[in-house]
């Protein structure tokens, strides 16, 4: 396991390092150490990695300039390299307002024009403030877990602190296939321990390309 904890760091990025930001990307992740299995420690089915991202409040980002604000936090490929990471991360309630956390398979970067996601898209969940925290260890989880059961097909997983609210979403690899969509949607819905009233939006990634945020309902998973 690797990782690069000074991603998280409380401060304002320069023009100069936005600029750059995307073209230290790639080298970023190469100058990670490769990933082995240490003997006795326990192998996840896939790779994965960690991002992180916050952009400036009332602001809108392109879509470049989403990309460069990604920090690459570390990857894992083990119970044991993940937890080793996880618990030195600040839990997602913690963090500053517009700031997400990004797990997706490694190879796959979270973002809308990645040859994994384009044709996909991801289920949206809004809830209250506070309970970001609780519901996106579940959801990481049962990611890690391969509880979706549904192949290849996740990509990987967002949290998204809020102004008034906050979002998770798990994006998957192809928005036409409606029998895939339907099971994540009934296992993220057990995951989060969801009403059964509970609204769970979806939306291709084609759509949000032109998305723009309108009031929706907050969730809290407790309320029958």
């Amino acid at each position: 396991m690797s990782n690069k904890f000074d991603a998280l760091k409380s401060s304002d990025d320069s023009g100069e390092e936005e600029t750059n930001a995307k073209d230290n990307q790639k080298s970023e992740f190469d100058s990670l150490p490769p990933l082995e299995v240490p003997l006795g420690e326990h192998r996840l089915q896939y790779k994965y990695a960690m991002w992180f991202s916050r952009r400036s409040p009332g602001k809108l980002a392109p879509t470049h300039s989403y990309a460069q604000n990604l920090k690459l936090i570390g990857h894992f490929m083990t119970v044991e390299q993940f937890w080793t990471l996880y618990s030195h991360l600040v839990r997602p309630s913690e963090l500053p307002i517009f700031s997400d956390f990004h797990l997706f398979k490694e190879g796959i970067k979270p973002i809308w024009e990645d040859e994994a996601n384009h044709r996909g898209g991801k289920w949206i969940v809004r809830l209250r403030k506070g309970l970001a925290s609780r519901c996106w260890e579940n959801l990481v989880l049962a990611m890690l877990g391969e509880q979706f059961m549904v192949g290849e097909e996740i990509c990987g997983a967002v949290v998204s602190i809020r102004l008034q609210e906050d979002l998770i979403s798990v994006w998957n690899k192809s928005s036409s296939d409606q029998f895939t969509t339907v099971r994540i949607r009934d296992t993220l819905r057990r995951v989060l321990n969801l009403p059964p009233i509970a609204t769970m939006e979806y939306k291709t990634h084609n759509e949000n390309r032109n998305f723009r945020p309108m009031n929706k309902p907050i969730l809290d998973p407790k309320h029958k």
